[in-house]
């Protein structure tokens, strides 16, 4: 697919580090110009992945296509409409949107703690909401409508394995990211007649540093082959990420795509 998204104008949340990163290079090797994001310049140092965001979006951008960075905080409007107005500033109008910003993290900064069903607090499960539902909503809301006047544009949202099956911890965590699911096809539904696609992707466990970091981990599931019994590797997210920004998949839209080597095999 290299050059398939010449042309286009990528905006990637979270992609300062980890799985946005990856998606980020995906995208600029098939010819996009990206604008990389996160929370704070110093995000990407947290799992020591990069000095700060700048170093981030200088070095992708070695890769040919234009890159720029922003930052902000996806949960407030204000933060939203000003990242967006950068980017189309830098780089022109957004034609591609991918909502990987989120995460199981509290209102301290950290996971909740306890995290279940009836024990966790009402400050960390209105965290976890707002920085994945309400944060995944508001970047739509801010870059859809220009999607729709222009009819042309590609929104990927962000799921997770836990927003298909009851779990616990993580209880509030697979809700909000169950209500993405949703709120990803009555967004599809309101965009078909402007031509504009929205899917949703729902990965598996992946190897991010962030999950390295603060998991234990099975060192059998650890092990690259031609297992599917192991935990994905982030560019086998960004590949499917890829096909669904690009024109292969045209005709692709209001879809949930589970990326999880077939861990979670059930119909809906």
């Amino acid at each position: 697919m290299a050059g398939s998204l010449s042309g286009s104008v990528a905006l990637v949340t979270g992609s300062g580090r980890g799985l946005g990163r990856t998606i980020a290079e995906r995208l600029i090797a098939m010819g996009a110009d990206v604008a990389i994001h996160d929370i704070s310049q110093e995000a990407p140092a947290q799992y020591g992945e990069d000095a700060n965001l700048d170093a981030v979006a200088t070095r992708l951008a070695g890769s040919g296509p234009r890159t720029t960075a922003v930052t902000g905080d996806i949960s407030q409007e204000a933060a939203v409409a000003a990242m967006v107005a950068k980017v189309e500033a830098d780089l022109g109008p957004i034609s591609i949107l991918i909502n990987v910003a989120g995460g199981d993290i509290g209102a301290h900064g950290t996971k909740p703690s306890p995290n279940g069903a009836l024990d966790i607090s009402l400050e960390d499960a209105l965290a976890v909401i707002q920085r994945n539902f309400i944060g995944t909503m508001l970047m739509c809301r801010a870059v859809a409508p220009g999607m729709a006047e222009r009819q042309k544009g590609s929104i990927v949202n962000f799921g997770s394995l836990n927003g298909h099956q009851g779990v616990s911890p993580e209880v509030v965590y697979g809700c909000s990211k169950a209500a993405i699911v949703h709120y990803t096809r009555c967004l599809a539904l309101e965009m078909r007649p402007a031509g504009v696609r929205v899917n949703v992707v729902s990965p598996g466990p992946t190897k991010t540093a962030r999950f390295l970091a603060t998991r234990q981990t099975d060192p059998k599931m650890m092990l690259d082959g031609p297992s599917l019994d192991r935990y994905a590797n982030p560019s086998e997210i960004a590949g499917v990420v890829g096909f669904l920004a690009s024109p292969q998949s045209s005709f692709v839209s209001g879809q949930v795509i589970r990326i999880d080597g077939g861990i979670g095999l059930y119909a809906a």
